[in-house]
């Protein structure tokens, strides 16, 4: 009798794996589809415009969230002292990106104005982290 339990107990298991999988691989099929734009030219990029000039150029397009600091693993490193370890992130959100400081120590600059809470991004706009300077550009 108890092996009739273990072995029903057995198979309700392996059902709960495979619709454990089933419902991730739906879930991440949903993600991929969402992840795909439909219109060229319609993501940001942030342009280093003003900063040390091995980054004076590059163009990062917001594709992904976007560290901007001076500890190693940023995506975008400046070894400036005017700017903290994770000073702030760029996010891509559906139809543009948000900025938001990281309670860094000197703050993030969004058009010359403070960044005390997150804000959307535009084509246009100037993001200031120190004596880098950012130009959010549609690509």
């Amino acid at each position: 009798m108890v092996d009739v339990v273990l072995f029903a107990g057995r198979i309700a298991l392996v059902a709960l794996l495979y619709l454990f999988l089933l419902f991730a691989v739906t879930s991440g099929i949903g993600l991929v589809r969402s992840g795909v734009r439909g219109k060229k030219g319609s993501a940001l990029a942030l342009v280093v415009t003003q900063g040390p000039p091995a980054l004076l150029g590059t163009i990062m397009p917001v594709t992904a969230s976007i560290i901007i600091g001076r500890a190693v693993g940023s995506d975008i490193y400046v070894p400036d002292d005017m700017i903290s370890g994770k000073h702030a992130r760029v996010t891509p959100i559906s139809g543009g990106a948000v900025l938001e400081d990281l309670n860094s120590t000197n703050g993030t600059l969004l058009n010359g104005l403070p960044v005390s809470v997150p804000q959307n991004l535009v084509a246009g706009d100037k993001i200031t982290i120190g004596n880098l300077e950012l130009e959010v550009d549609a690509r």
